[in-house]
């Protein structure tokens, strides 16, 4: 088993990007495939080159709600909340930063027609139910500002609402963005079809816990948070038939990896909706995905793991060297890598999931 010091790299803080570039497409492409060893410096705009015709792309069309908010205590001290999910239209569950732990019952003011009753906690969340004059949806579109991570070390601005947003966003939910998708713009997507790449989407909303370290040297100790996901029958079916004419499943993000490997957890690809908590780190073994697209994640990180597992250990860290000396930017604005899944040598330990 390996330990969570096997995943650690040293990033110069001036690599972490801090806005987008101005054009979706105009990031660089790190390429992994084909002999071992061999890295290719590219840029996205060429991402058609390396998928083929027949193969499926897989989309997480998530969308990322306005999920920080910030107000008052009654007795006026400040708050400030990132909202982990919407339970339902009255009640939400949150983080909240402040000086003192609250009570149940105590409220938090966000404006004077928005106003939050803390009913009680889950783990390290507090359910927080609206007690305002306007609906939940409405109090976090007009309050709620853009959850950027909190290694972007600025205040959200009015761009980040559409940027910090895949092209392709659909269902609200999430509270991190399924970063490697930022990447696309619709002409990139219309070129992908017309070169005979099918493409099909899943949804996990993504939680504030994407964010949280891993506190244990053993990864066998480490729990994720729940994350909400549906795979549908109709991505099944699309998978089946990928597999039938030949082309490989190719996934945008560690999401669309995680929410795939859920619904396969029994040994069978099935429609599942629901909540996964699977860990993928090395020794998972994998049944769908053929292909990852994705971002440079933050070091001892969960989403290090998956990337290692998928690529193996030795030929990903070795990339992210080479990312870092050639100046690549990271994280979630940042530049994305393409890698084929590294073959299993052999029967191996499988990691815990769902």
């Amino acid at each position: 088993m390996m330990q969570l010091s096997d995943f650690d790299y040293e990033l110069p803080p001036e690599l972490i990007a801090q806005h987008p570039l101005p054009e979706r497409t105009g990031s660089r492409l790190m390429c992994l495939g084909g002999s071992p060893g061999v890295i290719q410096d590219r840029r996205f705009s060429e991402l058609p080159r390396h998928l083929r015709r027949g193969d499926l792309l897989i989309l997480n069309d998530t969308r990322v709600i306005p999920a920080r908010l910030f107000g008052r205590k009654e007795t006026g001290g400040r708050i400030e909340l990132l909202v982990e999910r919407v339970l339902d239209a009255h009640r939400l569950l949150a983080q909240l930063r402040m000086s003192k732990s609250p009570r149940p019952g105590s409220r938090i003011h966000i404006s004077d027609d928005a106003v939050l009753e803390i009913e009680g906690r889950r783990d390290e969340f507090f359910v927080l139910r609206n007690r305002g004059m306007i609906p939940l949806g409405a109090l976090l579109e007009k309050y709620g500002h853009t959850p950027l991570p909190p290694y972007i070390r600025r205040p959200d601005s009015e761009p980040d609402r559409e940027r910090y947003q895949t092209v392709y966003a659909q269902i609200p939910g999430a509270v991190a963005a399924p970063t490697a998708g930022l990447h696309f713009d619709p002409p990139l997507l219309g070129e992908l079809r017309s070169a005979g790449v099918e493409v099909s989407k899943i949804t996990l909303h993504v939680g504030a816990g994407t964010f949280q370290p891993v506190r244990v040297e053993d990864l066998a100790a480490h729990r994720m948070h729940p994350e909400q996901t549906a795979v549908s029958s109709q991505v099944c079916e699309a998978i089946d038939t990928c597999r039938t004419r030949g082309g490989r499943v190719v996934a945008v993000g560690t999401t669309v990896v995680r929410a795939l490997e859920t619904a396969a957890r029994c040994g069978t690809l099935r429609p599942f909706s629901g909540d996964t908590r699977i860990f993928i780190h090395p020794g998972f073994p994998f049944q769908v995905v053929d292909v990852l697209l994705t971002n440079f994640h933050l070091p001892k990180s969960t989403l290090l793991m998956l990337v290692s597992a998928f690529g193996g250990h030795a030929r990903v860290m070795a990339a992210y060297r080479h990312a870092v000396a050639a100046g690549y930017r990271f994280y979630s604005y940042g530049d994305a890598m393409l890698l084929t899944r590294e073959p299993a040598p052999g029967p191996q330990e499988s990691a815990h999931a769902l």
